[in-house]
């Protein structure tokens, strides 16, 4: 009886979860990596810009499953994912960036910054930041540069 109960808790936890503020236009819900400090500084840093914020932590393959339900691209992996008006938010995506996708509306599956770079939101100051892209993600996993940030010009 123990095992079918952590089974099904196991289950519940791997499902996406709608919460109100997810399904709120505008609001943002990110599932972080288990105990990332970079996670929840790019949370509090979308709550600076004006985003209304939800979070949840998960880890390892339950944050994999996620990232996989919501159609990131394994390749494009970072440690966080968020979900706002039915795009993906995959690693330290600029809140401007998220405004352009939210007025342009285009047709794909979100927005991505592979990997953690250094200077971008929640990774360092920007002033000192390394050279990264914003990919606008299409739906069938292709991408195509989105936004470029070019090194440490503090923009």
């Amino acid at each position: 009886m123990k095992k079918n109960a952590v089974l099904i808790a196991l289950a519940l936890l791997a499902a996406p979860v709608p919460l109100g503020a997810q399904d709120a236009p505008g609001a943002i819900h990110v599932v972080e990596g288990q105990g990332c400090e970079c996670c929840a500084k790019w949370t509090e840093y979308l709550q600076e810009q004006g985003f209304e914020v939800t979070s949840e932590e998960r880890f390892g393959m339950l944050l994999i499953q996620h990232k996989i339900a919501q159609g990131v691209p394994a390749r494009l992996y970072s440690c966080h994912t968020a979900q706002i008006d039915g795009y993906f938010l995959e690693g330290h995506v600029p809140a401007e960036d998220i405004r352009r996708l939210l007025d342009e509306r285009p047709d794909a599956a979100g927005l991505a910054v592979a990997g953690m770079p250094y200077g971008s939101p929640g990774m360092g100051p920007q002033a000192s930041r390394e050279a990264y892209e914003v990919l606008l993600v299409r739906k069938d996993g292709s991408s195509e540069v989105f936004t470029r940030y070019p090194a440490g010009d503090g923009v």
